[in-house]
């Protein structure tokens, strides 16, 4: 397996992990904007995604770096999910079936093999 498709998928596992925390409302569980209630946390965690998204895309065409950008998007992926692993028994914490820790796990064990592959 070459980097880039480790890395390519830490992506997509993310992404759908992601689009799973919508429905998971994963804004219940961030210090901040769980004291709002679902309407706005809901919007401010989906408007937030916007300058993450184009930051992530942008430092994949665009930047003079895209390198420097996988690795710390690798580290990311593995602090992702301890911080995933740290708020398993918060109780708004609604990340507990099979499918939500396939895109958990399988972002962080991507960006852990894409580290050191």
């Amino acid at each position: 397996m070459s980097a880039s498709f480790l890395f390519f998928l830490g992506i997509t596992f993310f992404v759908l992990h992601e689009i799973d925390a919508v429905r998971c409302k994963e804004w219940r569980i961030f210090p901040g904007l769980s004291q709002l209630n679902d309407l706005w946390g809901k919007r401010i965690f989906l408007l937030a995604h916007i300058p993450i998204g184009y930051f992530m895309i942008w430092q994949l065409t665009a930047s003079d770096s895209p390198e420097i950008f996988k690795t710390g998007f690798d580290i990311f992926l593995l602090i992702h999910l301890v911080a995933h692993l740290v708020y398993l028994k918060h109780a708004k914490n609604q990340f507990k079936d099979w499918i939500s820790w396939t895109f958990i796990l399988g972002a962080g064990i991507c960006g852990l093999f894409d580290l050191i592959f």
